[in-house]
């Protein structure tokens, strides 16, 4: 399943990155720098050398311990490996002295006091005195770059701890801001049919009060639209009733009246036609106080003597034909947050739509389980799970010859879903290869 986009991540994500480039360019620009400044130390470092060991191979060789030209070297060098190396030249520049692990052949720079560099080595040149002797000392370039590599590890190495910290800084920021917005999110998520209450503006951040304004506003209208919309279509169905019956009684006088003929029979059809229009005021009388929001109630009520009542009126009804089959588990309860007449419409409705859908020759069995969960079933053709899902709809109704409204299932599903609770629709029925099934779970 796809996960839903959020704002959070790519913000965290890009907050992050954005702080580690910005971290590895200061460390870049720091290698530099430091780069720079190590340069300058250690060509300050090599030429107080040269200066001071010149003045002590002089001084040597003033007083005649140069015998061996290379004792000076030994003397002086205590690991084969040295940091710095050193050539001691005539004014010919042939090598008269050198350290240990300076080369024998003469550094390849002229003979000229100040810094020269070679491919491998920058070397300071310092001359004696009365310009007879030459002090070259040699400082590698690679002991340079290892410093500045050991000095750039150690400013990489806190870029490890730093991202991970770096995103649980930014991902607890961002939030901590974005609570707001996620509680307007919520907040706006509730709205609905049963719930346009405005939002609570006041405390919200000054970039999110415009927001919250205009779904106020926005709210305001629909309130005011299905409120008039609610309106008229109670007043209509009250309205309708009274005359619908008295035409109803009219036309069945007429009908009793006249005698057999293609007169009656069309004073029947009349008849049949009041019936189902008495029927569509009343399913409008319904929905429109499913609208209004008349499923959930603050206190629990038992709603088991309603299931039985309902029941009850449809046995005896000479139209079910005596096809309703009842049963309830032993001990099973019924007691939920929800209004006792709203309850009364939904079951109403979903025994009605089972006899008039279901096969006429087939029983609709009703029960009542355990766990509280309302079932029921009735046979006939399966229902394809595309009009399934359809038929909570206002006014569509599945492939049936049956008379209704298509607004049976539309009018339990709203009044359900106030009630905290869901309506679902399984076609085939459980268990069967075919028929309907109607599944009402309430919490308890």
């Amino acid at each position: 399943m796809k996960s839903e986009r959020s704002i959070t991540r790519p913000l965290i994500l890009a907050l992050t990155t954005v702080m580690v480039i910005f971290w590895l360019l200061a460390i870049g620009l720091s290698i530099r720098v430091m780069q720079h400044e190590f340069d300058e130390i250690f060509d300050s470092a090599q030429q107080e050398t040269t200066e001071r060991l010149l003045a002590l191979i002089i001084d040597d060789m003033a007083q005649g311990n140069m015998d061996d030209p290379r004792s000076v070297a030994i003397l002086r060098t205590a690991a084969n490996r040295e940091y710095l190396t050193y050539q001691v030249r005539d004014a010919s520049g042939k090598v008269v002295l050198r350290s240990n692990d300076a080369s024998a052949e003469p550094f390849q720079v002229p003979l000229k006091t100040g810094f020269h560099d070679t491919d491998t080595a920058r070397i300071y040149t310092e001359r004696s005195a009365d310009g007879s002797l030459f002090l070259q000392v040699a400082d590698r370039f690679k002991n340079r770059r290892e410093a500045v590599r050991e000095s750039a590890a150690t400013l990489l190495i806190p870029l490890i701890a730093l991202i991970p910290a770096s995103i649980f800084a930014v991902w607890f920021i961002v939030s901590r801001a974005m609570r707001p917005l996620d509680a307007l999110r919520q907040d706006i998520g509730t709205k609905d049919g049963g719930n346009l209450a405005p939002l609570a503006g006041n405390s919200l951040p000054k970039e999110l009060r415009p927001i919250a304004r205009s779904v106020n506003l926005l709210l305001d209208r629909l309130r005011a639209a299905l409120e008039a919309e609610r309106e008229f279509t109670a007043n209509s169905a009250h309205e309708l009733r009274t005359p619908i019956a008295g035409a109803l009684a009219q036309t069945q006088r007429l009908a009793e009246e006249l005698g057999p003929g293609q007169t009656q029979l069309r004073a029947r059809q009349v008849e049949t036609s009041l019936i189902n229009l008495g029927r569509l005021a009343e399913k409008l009388l319904q929905l429109s106080r499913a609208e209004a929001g008349i499923g959930g109630s603050a206190t629990p009520a038992d709603l088991r003597p309603v299931l039985d009542m309902v029941v009850s009126d449809f046995e005896r009804d000479s139209r079910s034909h005596g096809r309703l089959r009842y049963s309830a588990a032993k001990g099973a309860t019924l007691t939920r947050n929800a209004d006792m007449d709203a309850f009364g419409i939904v079951i109403r409705n979903l025994i009605e739509n089972a006899l008039t859908h279901g096969d006429p020759e087939m029983p609709v069995n009703v029960s009542l389980e355990g766990d509280g969960v309302i079932r029921v079933v009735n046979d006939g053709p399966a229902v394809r799970e595309i009009d399934i899902q359809t038929l909570k709809k206002r006014f569509r109704r599945g492939k049936t010859t049956g008379a209704g409204s298509g607004l049976g299932l539309a009018i339990a599903d709203r009044i359900v879903s106030q009630m905290g609770g869901t309506l679902e629709l399984f076609s085939p029925a459980s268990g069967e290869a075919s028929g309907f099934e109607a599944r009402i779970i309430l919490p308890a």
